[in-house]
Order: structure tokens, then sequence, then C-alpha cells
């Protein structure tokens, strides 16, 4: 079985470190996302004071130009040194507005014509006095096409801020598309690392689990040592103390019973004989209520003895269940062989037993089950009425399989269904035309079933007793 690598830190600091590093990688995903909103903004904003810049500039251009013209044309007519001079202060100022709107973008194609039609005009001012109105004439036609060369510029900032405004679009299209798949590859790893953690983390919790289950089911030859979290292999080192404590209590209890049964048997041997002796006379002849009384001292002397040897058949069986000789085996023909080991019990009885069922196969210990199925089958045969039918049948699901073993008697006493399992313990209903049961045989039963990771239950009465056996698929 695969070992985790240890690992230091508890198991809520893992679990912490979990929590805290999925929350870092969302809160990042949500830090870069406020970030590039952010930039969004600031380019936003500088788009649309670059749009204000340039729309105002080309309307101021339009205004310089009309001062220009009212300047230009009123000086010519009237030769006055003020309107010349405020004619040069607005073509400074169209002359600034046109270098602004250069900078921002307007191609240079749609500039220079207006810049030659203004060194036009300022030529036209200069010139004698004898054609000032015919220059006046020439200058409001160059305006004219002042006035086209402003509706180029202004045009051309108008596609200037639409292609400003196109770029910022894609831009915030391209991050918004870049923002949503960080946002949907960092929940996809946020899950895989909750998965993954999740796993990981459980994982030594099955294990602690599957080993609890063993203890429960007396396995206690397999060592405990799980690997993982601080915690968790601090459990892992209790379990396994508490392994090797049952182990030597199991040791000494089998000890125990093994010197008590063996230390019983001896003056229990001597007590029979000296009954025997007594029934036949060695000591003198006994009258007839001495008779009845040696009578009952061997028959108590012989139920005893049985009682020691069964104490020693369920303490073997218990110590035997630990071991299994797995191997699959078909569950039909090993349930006829008992059946048939029995014949002389059932046919004395005038019984009959049908078994039937599905053809299933499963991986068990053959003699172990064998056994259990004899244990249930003997009890059937003893409880049943005579003439009756003992039932068996094996059926099953893609995880379990069934054996059930109905019987043809008066079922078990609704006081002794809890305690039918227990050592030694003989229900309330017991036949009148057969020897006197043990209470071992269902305990016996119950060892060996848990051995193989299952279960033997006792069904609702239906009628008689009916027990059903249930193992595992899997072996």
């Amino acid at each position: 079985m695969a070992h985790f690598k240890a690992v230091r830190g508890s198991f809520q600091q893992l679990l912490l470190f979990a929590f805290l590093l999925i929350t870092a990688l969302l809160v990042g995903v949500a830090l870069r996302a406020v970030f590039q909103y952010d930039a969004l903004m600031t380019q936003n904003r500088d788009a649309a004071s670059r749009a204000l810049a340039l729309s105002g500039a080309a309307q101021s251009l339009a205004e310089r130009s009309a001062a220009m013209e009212r300047a230009g044309r009123q000086s010519l007519v009237l030769n006055d040194a003020v309107l010349r001079r405020r004619f040069e202060d607005a073509a400074r100022d169209a002359r600034a507005i046109v270098e602004r709107l250069e900078d921002n973008g307007v191609p240079a194609a749609s500039i220079e014509p207006w810049r030659a039609q203004l060194a036009a005009l300022q030529t036209l001012l200069l010139g004698p006095t004898e054609t000032a109105l015919a220059r006046e004439s020439t200058m409001a036609m160059q305006f004219r096409e002042l006035d086209t060369a402003n509706t180029a510029i202004a045009q051309q900032a108008q596609a200037q801020i639409e292609a400003q405004n196109k770029a910022l679009e894609q831009r915030i299209e391209s991050a918004r598309v870049r923002l949503m798949r960080q946002v949907l590859a960092a929940s996809a790893l946020a899950v895989a690392l909750a998965l993954a953690f999740g796993v990981w983390l459980a994982r030594p919790f099955k294990r602690l689990q599957r080993a609890i289950v063993g203890l429960g089911e007396n396995r206690l030859d397999e060592p405990i040592d799980i690997r993982g979290p601080a915690d968790v292999r601090r459990v892992s080192q209790q379990l396994e103390w508490l392994r090797l404590r049952l182990t030597e209590l199991d040791a000494d209890k089998a000890r125990f019973l093994r010197h008590v049964s063996h230390e019983l048997k001896t003056p229990l041997a001597a007590l029979r004989e000296g009954i025997s002796l007594l029934e036949d006379g060695v000591t003198g002849a006994l009258n007839p209520a001495q008779r009845e009384v040696a009578q009952i001292l061997q028959q108590n002397a012989i139920s005893l003895q049985g009682q020691i040897e069964a104490l020693l058949r369920f303490n073997a069986a218990a110590f035997e269940a630990r071991e299994l000789h797995r191997e699959r085996t078909p569950l039909l023909p090993l349930i006829e062989e008992q059946v048939e080991a029995q014949r002389l019990q059932w046919h004395a009885y005038g019984l009959r037993i049908e078994v039937g069922g599905e053809p299933l196969s499963v991986v068990i210990d053959r003699t172990k089950l064998g056994a259990a199925i004899a244990n249930l089958l003997s009890n059937a045969i003893r409880f049943s009425e005579r003439g009756g039918i003992i039932r068996i049948g094996v059926s099953g699901t893609p995880e379990t399989t069934f054996i059930d073993i109905a019987d043809a008697g008066p079922g078990i006493a609704e006081g002794d269904r809890e305690r039918i399992f227990e050592p030694f313990y003989r229900g309330s209903r017991q036949p009148e035309h057969a020897v006197k049961g043990t209470g071992i045989g269902l305990s016996i039963v119950q060892e060996y079933i848990a051995a193989h990771g299952g279960r033997v239950v006792l069904l609702p009465d239906g009628p008689g007793a009916r027990f059903r056996i249930e193992l595992p698929r899997s072996g």
C-alpha cells in the first residue's frame, strides 16, 4: 500500500494554507481586473481630452480664419496699420492652432495647403495703395480657399477622433476578453486546487477509517502506519499502539481460555470416571435414589464437558478467522457439498432442501465459508418441523453477494433477536426433538463472515428463521 510522504504541519495548518492559496489566486485576478479597469479609464479620459482638444482646435481655427479675413480685407481697403496688426495676431494664433492639430495626429498633407494659403494671404497684404482694391478682391477668393483648407483640417481632426475612439474600443474589448480568460483560468485553477487539496487531505482520513474498520473486524496482523499531516500521524501512532495492545489482549485471552479449559478437563475427567465407578457398583450396590443422583451427576458432567469443548472450538474459530486462504469459488456447488454432507440429519427429520439462485462466484476462503454455511444449515435442520422445506438461495448486486437460508421452524423470538449472535446464548424457542445446542454456532458464523469483510444478519420472520450472508463481490 502506497504511503503518504511525511508532511510538516497539522491538518488544520495545511487546510488553512490551501484556503489562503486559493484566496490569493482569486484576489490576484480581482486586483489585476481593477488595475486594468483603472488603466482603461485613464486611456478613456485621455482619449476624451484629445477629442475635445481636436474638436476645439478645429473650431478655433475657423474663428481665427474669420478674424483674419475681416482684419485683412479691411486693412487693404482702409490701409490701417492697426487692422494689419490684428490680422498678424490672428494669423499667429491660427498657426499655433494648426501646429497643435499637427501634434495631435492631423496629417501634414492637410496642413501644408493651409500654410501655403496663409502665406499667399500675407503676400497680398504687401503692395502699393493703388492696387489695394484689386488685392482685396483676390484676398476674398484666397480666403474661400482657406475655408476649404479649414474644412479639410476639421474633417481630418474628426477622422482622428473616430480613429482614437475605435482604437480605444478595440483595447477595451481586448482587455475584456483577456480578463474573461484570466477569470475562467483562475476559476478553473481554483477548482482544480480545491479538488486536489481535498483529495490529498482526505486520503489519510480514508486510511484512518480503513484502519479503524480493520481493528473493529479484528484484523490485528496489519500494521498501521499512515503518513500525512502531523496530527494524522499522531492518530496513526495511537491506533498502532491500540492494535498492539489488542493483539496482546487477544493472545492473553486465548492463553487464558486454553489454560482454563485444560485445567477444567483434567478434574472433570476424574469426576466422570468416579461417577461411572459409582454407577457400576464398584464401591457397593446403589439403591434407586442413589442411582438417580449418580445419573444426574453424570448428565451434568457430560454437559459441562460439552461446554468446555465448545469454548475451545469457539476460541479456535476466532483465531482461525484471521487467516484466510482466498480463491475464486462457485457458491452453488459449495452449498450443495454442505447439503450432501448433512444428508443423514435432514433425511432423519423428513426434510427437503431446495438450493437455487444465480450461479455466482466470489473470492473466499472455501473451508471457512463452507463451515459458516454448514452451521446455518445445521441450525435450520434442528429447528425445522418434520416434513418441512429448507430453502437456500444465492443472489447479488454488482457490489454484494447474498446467501439466504430459511428454515421451516417457529422462528426467532422477538426478545432473542438482538442477542442471537452472542457466544453461548441459546434462544427461548428450543426444539423438543433435538439435542440441546451449545450456543456458539452463530458466533462462529459471524466470526468467519466478518473475516471476509461481510456480515450475517437475521431477516424478519417469514415464516421461520431467515439468515442472510452478505459478502463483498470484490473479495
